[in-house]
Parts: C-alpha cells; structure tokens; sequence
C-alpha cells in the first residue's frame, strides 16, 4: 500500500507538472521548428533569429494561460495538504 500510494503521488505530481510546462514547451517547439524553416529557406544562421521569437512566443503563452496555470497548480497544492494527514497514516 505504501508504494501504490507513493507512485499515485508521484504520478499526479508528474502530471501536474505536464501540465502546466506543456502548452510553453509545445509553442516553444512549434516556434522553433518555423524558424528553423525560415533559416532553411533564407540561408541565414543567426542564433538571435531563433532566440527571440522564441522567447517572445513561450512569455505570451505563459501571459495568458498565467491564470489558468496557477489554478492546476493551486488544485494539486491544496489536495496534497488537506490530504496529508490521510498520507502519514498510510505510510506508517
């Protein structure tokens, strides 16, 4: 029981975290991928070209989904304290 208990903690964390890193890392990657395009195409190999859209896109993502983010973050927090005692007692 203590094992089951401890990889659903860790998987919820893990998804948790999927979660709110997911929709920067897939713009991020989606950005990326035009430029690398774009500098194909173009010929030209400057690291600023593919660094700064890339930056601009993943901090607009976060902007937006900002609230959104903090309330699957705030969901996950609160359900790791209020069941915390439940925890401890299953592990000992």
């Amino acid at each position: 029981m203590n094992e089951l208990l401890i990889a659903q903690i860790g998987k919820e964390a893990l998804k948790t975290a999927l979660l709110v890193a997911g929709p920067a890392l897939i713009v991020s990657l989606v950005v990326g991928l035009i430029i690398s395009v774009f500098q194909v195409v173009t010929s030209l190999q400057d690291q600023t070209i593919a660094f700064v859209p890339k930056v601009i896109a993943v901090m607009m993502v976060v902007a937006i989904s900002f609230p959104w983010m903090m309330q699957v973050m705030l969901r996950f927090t609160t359900r790791m304290f209020t069941e915390f005692n439940s925890v401890v007692r299953h592990l000992n």
